[in-house]
């Protein structure tokens, strides 16, 4: 399950970002994943729940946005959606297109939950 190997990658980064930011924790993450990314939301959900534990983001919850897929027609310049099993130009029919989206995984953002430990200012 090369989702576990992903979580934890993933993790590296949320770590490093609420080290940062002087974060006690990590409450939510948000991901945007593409249809042709290889990557399977549900494995991943369940992975993430392995690969958080005992760390920053021990409870935080992964959201998920499925991306659009969409390309550009390197015959008449177009770009628009397609499909995952018709990556063709919707406007001249053509099959040489270019992936513009639709295979990335994104880290899009991070609810940190920061110290709010106050000064004595007497």
């Amino acid at each position: 399950m090369h989702e576990l190997a992903i979580c934890r990658s993933l993790l590296k980064s949320v770590e490093e970002t609420a080290r940062a930011h002087g974060a006690l924790s990590v409450v939510s993450v948000s991901l945007s994943i593409g249809p042709l990314s290889g990557v399977e939301a549900p494995l991943l959900e369940r992975a993430w729940t392995i690969a958080r534990a005992g760390t920053v983001a021990d409870e935080a919850s992964l959201l998920i946005t499925v991306s659009k897929i969409r390309v550009k027609c390197s015959q008449c310049g177009h770009e628009g959606p397609a499909t995952v099993n018709s990556l063709i130009c919707e406007n001249c029919n053509d099959w040489r297109v270019r992936l513009v989206s639709g295979d990335e995984m994104m880290l899009v953002s991070l609810e940190l939950e920061e110290s709010t430990a106050m000064e004595d200012v007497s």
